[in-house]
């Protein structure tokens, strides 16, 4: 039972993330020593999909099970990093109900956005899952195209690569208007000192009644390896509202032990007007 909690606890997690790539093809990037590197320019990046202010609390689902409870939300940042102004994203997830008397998971997500770039500067991960503990604490050199994590081991990445977290926000700013089904959307992402592509295919609209509403989507699924925790391409689906904030509200995947849900529950603060159906 230990081993299967694990498991969907961890498929939890990454429904949190919206972080499908982590069964993609991933690489380890090469060891450097960033004040090597030449400083490169930096870039500007049009975001009208989220802004300060803005809470999103999520539902996690194993079956008819309410296994636990997500929140994100859009902090200003405190201090100015390297000089520019930062988005503070802070992602939580908790386990409840009976989950919560046998395993317990306490995560916390932080990452640092870069408002006018949208690229990350800093991300913490700081997670308790059954006891099991992960921590750690990435800052990126978006000009050295680098970063180093907690234990000062340097890393080249690619441009403008983003976390965890920061992923899911970068995700949305893009442009679906024009997407057609089969379309491929890559975002590059740093997890576990690895550099992961992170590939959403386009799969159409649909209309999705959730606790929060019924509401207009948009239709993702990952382009990933199979045959690991996922068997096939749509054992894990993401619907986004078909709307200028283009906001997550439900993923769905199946998994061996069963199936694990992830629905948007309340929402405040939202950059633009949703596309919900009354």
């Amino acid at each position: 039972m230990h081993s299967k909690m694990k498991q969907i606890i961890f498929v939890l997690a990454l429904l949190l993330a919206i972080m499908a790539s982590a069964f993609s093809q991933s690489y380890k990037p090469p060891k450097v020593k960033l004040e090597l590197l030449p400083k490169l320019s930096l870039r500007t990046h049009v975001n009208s999909a989220f802004k300060v202010g803005e809470v999103v609390n999520y539902r996690l689902h194993y079956g008819l099970i309410n296994a636990g409870v997500a929140t994100l939300s859009v902090q200003d940042g405190k201090e100015k990093i390297k000089g520019r102004d930062v988005f503070h994203v802070v992602g939580e997830g908790r386990s409840i109900g009976s989950f919560d008397w046998f395993f317990k998971v306490r995560d916390k997500y932080e990452s640092y956005i870069d408002k006018e770039g949208i690229f990350s500067h800093r991300f913490i991960r700081n997670c308790d899952e059954g006891g099991y503990k992960i921590f750690q604490d990435y800052t990126f050199d978006a000009e050295r195209r680098g970063m180093t994590n907690h234990k000062k081991e340097s890393y080249m990445t690619p441009d403008f690569v983003q976390d965890m977290i920061s992923s899911y926000f970068y995700a949305r700013t893009l442009d679906f208007s024009k997407a057609k089904a089969g379309d491929i959307f890559t975002i590059y992402s740093i997890l576990d000192d690895e550099v992961y592509p992170l590939k959403m295919k386009y799969k159409g609209k649909e209309t999705i009644k959730v606790d929060a509403g019924k509401f207009n989507c948009l239709k993702f699924v990952p382009v990933m390896s199979t045959g690991r925790v996922f068997k096939k391409e749509e054992d894990l689906m993401v619907w986004v509202t078909d709307d200028a904030n283009h906001l997550p509200i439900l993923a769905k995947a199946k998994i061996a032990v069963g199936s694990v849900k992830m629905e948007m529950v309340s929402y405040t603060g939202l950059a633009n007007p949703i596309n919900k159906i009354e």
